[in-house]
């Protein structure tokens, strides 16, 4: 039994047992917690794993300046190779960064100005502008995607003809209509492959020599980016490049890397500590090792989107002369994403808090959540979240922007009928909010901040802008603009689609059941159209066996593709002459013609229209 005496001696024992083991208890609840946390590359693992992806690198800047990189997964899935930090990956447009710094290096040495008319360093080019006269296209409309340029074509993209050092100038060996300039120079951003493709030719004008080369030697070597190039290097042939991972589509199709038409704007290899090191140029003074590289007025404008409508309206996201605004988990960065054949790529800066990531993967498949890596990579930065912008008084006249609008640049001139057809979005306001609802995708309620400025509940700045230009209504996110259309218009549109597509059916479904019923001879009124249905099955097969690289081509399969939406409008046109030629006899008394007749006239008109969209025939090597 203890004496009484012994209390004050326990309890110091007690207390200073306690002071020792509280601490060494809290480090364990500690440790215990952050082992619960699953760390950045267990995240990458898993997420690769889901999405179906084979493998990835990564770099962070910190706010001092330390550059972390990281890698998981697979660099060949074949081999079973593992990732590496220093993996060599393809980044496709993220090289237009790059490409973007080479041309206003020569801006800062007064061998270009941003002012400069395209034409003036390419005399040669067939560049149809109507507006020449008050605004030609300039260098910077080329770095901002606001020169009104189409984007890319079928042939450019997808095709196995170039080799690495094909001229540049065969990118644009495709006809008159081919560098149109769509909508008036700096007025409105419209992404275009086929501009960066003419920097690469004005690099080349200037230097003397090949992009890749000056760029290689004058502007990756001054930069300390020894493991990048702006070379072609592929996983095969005679320049492959043992540290370049390989290219995967969907279900781990491997594909290795081949040479592009437009490689200015898409050929770009490199590895996350360069990456890393770019970043950091990005977010600096412009000057290296004491020197002005590249003029301070020239690197505060790389991501501040100026002269085009929306920016002169208020909007604040949009292209500057090498990124673009990105407003997403409420952080706002400048960034620029890129696709390679096998790969997608992105690379974001936050100047305002001295960070940045970069993120390549060497898969490229349309179904895979590539954005959940990029908010691992932005929860890993801690960067500080925005607070919403506050809702503000719309404008009275908000309402008398409602309506149907279309995307006004198309993406691809080739596909302008595609997207008012099935691209178009219907504008609705209801006295609190503006409401966007697309043919295709979800609705998308915008809250008023101010004015004609709108702000989606995903974004924390204003993500949209109506404007009037030229008596148009227009719709705008910075990125994308959209034109009201009239609804007559539209109507017609619709209607001609929907009673082609219902001309269409009937000649299918009627010609097989009287071909089963052995009625369809070869007087029928069906039977020359029911043929050029069928024959449109022929290059199935051949497309099917081909790379999807080569389908702007002249191949089996794009000939007979041609050849067989050529014959479609000759044998409906056929077909309705039959029905005029056999009209009020008795034969026809009481049958099937007047159908035949009604679905042929629906049928060919549709096709008609097709034909002056350019869409028939259908020629992928010129489209």
């Amino acid at each position: 039994m203890l004496k009484r005496n012994q209390y004050p001696n326990l309890a110091a024992r007690a207390s200073s047992w306690l002071r020792r083991a509280v601490p060494v208890l809290l480090l364990c609840c500690a440790t215990a917690a952050h082992a619960a946390v699953p760390t950045l590359e267990a995240e990458f693992a898993a997420g690769l794993k889901e999405e179906g992806l084979a493998g990835a690198v990564w770099s962070e800047i910190l706010p001092d300046g330390t550059v972390k990189v990281g890698a998981s997964g697979l660099r060949d899935a074949a081999r079973q190779v593992p990732m590496q930090a220093d993996t060599r990956m393809q980044v496709g447009s993220v090289g237009k960064v790059a490409l973007a710094l080479g041309v206003l290096r020569l801006i800062s040495e007064d061998k270009l100005t941003l002012d400069t008319p395209l034409q003036q360093v390419l005399p040669e080019l067939a560049l149809r502008n109507p507006w020449l006269a008050s605004d030609p296209v300039r260098i910077r409309h080329l770095l901002a995607h606001t020169s009104g340029l189409d984007n890319v074509r079928f042939w450019q993209a997808f095709s196995l003809q170039p080799a690495p050092d094909t001229p540049l100038a065969a990118a644009f060996d495709g006809g008159g209509n081919l560098l149109r300039v769509r909508t008036r120079p700096g007025s409105r951003y419209a992404y275009s492959n086929m501009g960066y493709g003419l920097l690469g030719m004005v690099i080349e004008k200037v230097t003397g020599q090949p992009y890749e080369r000056y760029l290689d030697a004058q502007l990756l070597q001054s930069l300390g980016m020894a493991d990048s190039t702006f070379a072609f290097v592929s996983q095969t042939g005679a320049q492959a490049d043992p540290r370049l991972a390989m290219g995967y589509f969907e279900h781990g199709v491997a594909q290795p890397a081949v040479p592009q038409y437009l490689r200015p704007a898409a050929q770009f290899t490199t590895t996350a500590a360069d990456m890393g090191k770019l970043a950091q140029f990005l977010m600096g003074d412009g000057k290296l090792q004491g020197t002005q590289f590249i003029d301070l007025a020239l690197m505060g404008a790389l991501s501040e989107p100026a002269g085009t409508d929306a920016a002169q309206a208020g909007l604040a996201t949009g292209h500057g002369l090498a990124l673009a605004v990105r407003d997403r988990h409420n952080v706002v960065g400048a960034c620029h994403p890129g696709t390679a054949v096998g790969f997608r790529a992105m690379l974001c800066i936050y100047p305002e808090q001295d960070s940045a990531f970069f993120v390549a993967f060497n898969t490229d498949a349309e179904r895979a959540d590539y954005e959940r890596f990029n908010r691992l990579l932005l929860r890993d930065l801690e960067l500080p979240l925005r607070a919403p912008a506050p809702q503000g008084t719309p404008a009275p006249t908000v309402e008398n922007w409602q309506g149907v609008y279309v995307p006004s640049p198309s993406a691809m001139a080739s596909m302008a009928w595609v997207d008012a057809v099935f691209g178009f979005t219907r504008v609705k306001w209801d006295g609190e909010s503006l409401f966007l609802i697309p043919f295709q995708g979800e609705p998308k309620e915008l809250e008023p901040v101010g004015g004609l400025l709108f702000r989606a509940s995903d974004r924390s700045t204003a993500s949209h802008v109506l404007m009037q230009e030229d008596g148009k209504h227009v719709l705008s996110d910075g990125l994308r603009s959209y034109e009201r259309a009239s609804m007559l218009r539209m109507l017609v549109l619709w209607g001609s689609l929907a009673l082609g597509a219902a001309g269409l059916l009937y000649v299918l479904v009627v010609g097989i059941w009287r071909a089963a019923l052995r009625r369809l001879g070869r007087g029928d009124h069906l039977f020359a159209p029911l043929l050029s249905l069928l024959a449109l099955l022929l290059p199935l097969p051949f497309f099917y066996f081909q790379s999807y690289l080569r389908l702007g081509d002249v191949t089996v399969a794009s000939v007979l593709l041609t050849v067989a939406t050529a014959a479609l409008p000759l044998a409906t046109a056929f077909g309705l002459a039959r029905c005029w030629r056999s009209r009020g006899t008795a034969a026809e008394a009481g049958s099937w013609a007047k159908w035949d007749w009604v679905a042929l006239l629906a049928a060919l008109q549709l096709l008609l229209v097709l034909a002056w969209w350019g869409l028939l025939p259908l020629r992928l090597w010129q489209m």
